[in-house]
């Protein structure tokens, strides 16, 4: 701490960006401050609620970057945050998209829906308010202006081509003016210019009508109709046609929550709720979501956003590049309240929910870290070994941070070194080949170790840890009973049973990572298990080398799959006939269908098998 309170008192009061770090040097939180002096000093000293005060207890040092300005403090602490991701910054992100109709930039441009906006010279409209208002919108379109659908040649006709809904493929394919038409109409459509389309396909109904055209009468009558299903679902509410996104929020006890309205030709058609926890001013917070929203997104930025008083709607302008207003009368004004008494209401809901997460997972830590008396794990790495008999044997390793999965560090390792169902010569090697890794790698080393087992599989794993690796990393067991479920908890050297209480949030949590990585391990060693199974039952056959085997494992899941198959499937593979058929003659031989038995059987005898050895 005396290196923090050191740094304090040269703090400038300049603009800028800081970055708080853990134990590990990790950034865990990015702020900005029109003051770094006073911002950053604010987190140390005086009276901090219960969540800022956890941010406080991980800080060990911070760095900050003076800026020559508030818009440029704003724009770095954007791209710091998408550079370091930092853990208390995570929540801030909005990772919702919504699908926008596209009309490609090609020689025979496309209707798409895509939830991508690119700055490819393409035209997006949108959002829509999901994903089936979009696919029916388009689905509109294609029946009325004959875009490109397939990726023939010219005079290789698709579908769309002999129903009228797509000219790409035809022998003389339509010219640049062409498409440049068709997309004019679909763009003045998608902009609320349907009632123009709507009156002359009306004209066209009548005239097919006095034809005697019944038949074409009544397609151009369903057409019309199906225009004011998709169209006119939305009510109303503001007389001009502007584009606009509507931004309010409201906060307390350290969550905000902000409520978009976005508006389409003057219509209401979709709000993005975000709620999350936040650490600095309220309005510099808010005004760092809105910037994110757009900039790092990819949201489609309307004509015009509308924010609430006193957020500094110029620095919004001059970093988005679009008009930002605060409305004070009329019916914006009315908007942006609707917009705030929708997120007060939001975070009302959500406070019960979000607590009670926060007390199945991060108090659940903490309270874990008191009574192992550690610091508080805010990672744990847990391990599983699963084999039959020592077959197949292999190991799992699952990451929970602040007390939720972290599926992407999750790591599987099949066990070379061991030979035979030896459980703490399996831990060994795992623990060995994990945190060699780790420590080459430079990786971020856990706060707490959870193995599967007792007292042997503990001694196995401390053994590698201090004696062969050096590293001093608190280590825990997870005994089960005799119903395989978690029973105990045991810590120290040598291991003693941790008294958690059975209906306590940590024994709970612990309940929930051993049954996780349970489920890796034992998911990982069957569908290992099924491949071996595959391989040796193909190994026999001749003509089967190492490159088919590998075809065959890819296209089928299973023996049964490969025997059901037919010639024709065989050789579209690549598969010489003559090999194929020798294939399906070995498989389908009777000794060897007595040998495959049934999938179901087969399955529960080895379940049965792997309740026993575990």
């Amino acid at each position: 701490m005396s290196q923090i309170e050191e740094k304090l008192k040269v703090l400038p009061a300049e603009p800028g960006c800081y970055l708080m770090k853990d134990k590990h040097g990790t950034v865990i939180y990015v702020g900005k401050s029109k003051m770094l002096k006073n911002r950053v000093r604010s987190y140390f000293t005086g009276a901090n609620d219960q969540k800022t005060q956890r941010l406080v207890q991980e800080i060990v040092d911070f760095e900050y970057i003076v800026t020559s300005s508030e818009i440029e403090a704003l724009i770095l602490e954007m791209n710091l945050i998408k550079k370091y991701d930092p853990k208390y910054n995570i929540l801030l992100k909005d990772d919702k998209s919504y699908p926008y109709l596209k009309i490609t930039n090609e020689r025979h441009p496309r209707l798409i829906i895509t939830r991508k906006v690119l700055k490819d010279k393409a035209r997006y409209f949108g959002p829509y308010p999901n994903v089936l208002a979009a696919r029916e919108t388009k689905k509109l379109l294609d029946r009325l202006y004959p875009l490109r659908k397939c990726n023939n040649p010219p005079g290789k006709y698709c579908l769309y081509y002999h129903l009228g809904q797509c000219l790409a493929c035809s022998d003389t394919p339509p010219s640049r003016d062409f498409y440049k038409d068709i997309t004019q109409e679909i763009s003045r459509f998608l902009k609320g210019g349907h009632q123009k389309i709507k009156q002359t396909i009306q004209e066209k109904m009548y005239q097919a009508s006095e034809d005697l055209n019944f038949e074409r009468a009544k397609e151009l009558r369903d057409q019309l109709t199906h225009i004011d299903s998709v169209m006119e679902q939305q009510k109303m509410t503001l007389e001009d046609r502007t584009d606009r996104d509507i931004f309010n929020f409201s906060y307390d006890k350290g969550w905000m929550c902000v409520q978009v309205f976005f508006i389409r030709q003057g219509k209401l058609i979709e709000r993005d709720v975000s709620i999350f926890p936040f650490f600095d001013e309220p309005t510099d917070v808010f005004t760092t979501f809105v910037g994110r929203f757009y900039l790092h997104q990819n949201h489609l930025k309307p004509k015009q956003i509308l924010v609430p008083a006193p957020i500094e709607y110029e620095m919004l302008k001059e970093l988005l590049k679009i008009d930002v207003t605060i409305p004070y009368r009329g019916r914006k004004k009315e908007l942006i309240d609707l917009a705030g008494k929708n997120a007060e209401i939001a975070l009302s809901e959500k406070f019960q929910l979000i607590e009670r997460n926060e007390e199945r997972t991060i108090k659940a830590v903490e309270t874990l870290g008191d009574i192992l008396q550690i610091d508080t794990p805010h990672r744990i790495e847990a391990f599983d070994n699963s084999n039959i008999q020592g077959t197949d044997p292999v190991s799992a390793m699952v990451v929970f941070i602040d007390g939720k999965p972290d599926k992407k560090e999750y790591r599987k390792y099949k066990i070379r070194d061991v030979k035979g169902p030896d459980d703490y010569d399996t831990m060994r090697e795992v623990i060995r080949r994990r945190y060699t890794r780790v420590l080459k790698d430079g990786l971020p080393l856990p706060d707490l170790i959870l193995v599967d087992g007792s007292k042997g599989q503990m001694t196995a794993a401390r053994d590698v840890l201090e004696n062969e690796l050096g590293l001093d990393i608190p280590l825990a067991g997870l005994a089960k009973d005799d119903k395989h479920k978690t029973s105990e908890l045991l810590y120290g050297s040598p291991p003693t049973v941790v008294n958690l209480g059975r209906k306590s949030q940590s024994f709970y949590l612990i309940q929930r990572i051993q049954d996780e990585v349970h489920r890796f391990a034992i998911t990982f060693h069957r569908s290992l298990r099924g491949k071996n199974a595959i391989r040796s039952e193909l190994d026999q056959i001749p003509g089967v080398g190492e490159k088919r085997r590998r075809l065959l494992l890819s296209h089928f899941k299973s023996i049964t799959e490969i025997k059901q198959a037919d010639l024709d499937t065989m050789t579209r593979l690549g598969i010489p006939k003559p090999t194929a058929e020798t294939i399906l003659h070995h498989l389908n031989q009777e000794k060897d269908e007595t040998h495959d038995a049934d999938d179901s059987d087969v399955i529960d005898k080895i379940e049965s098998m792997e309740e026993t050895s575990e």
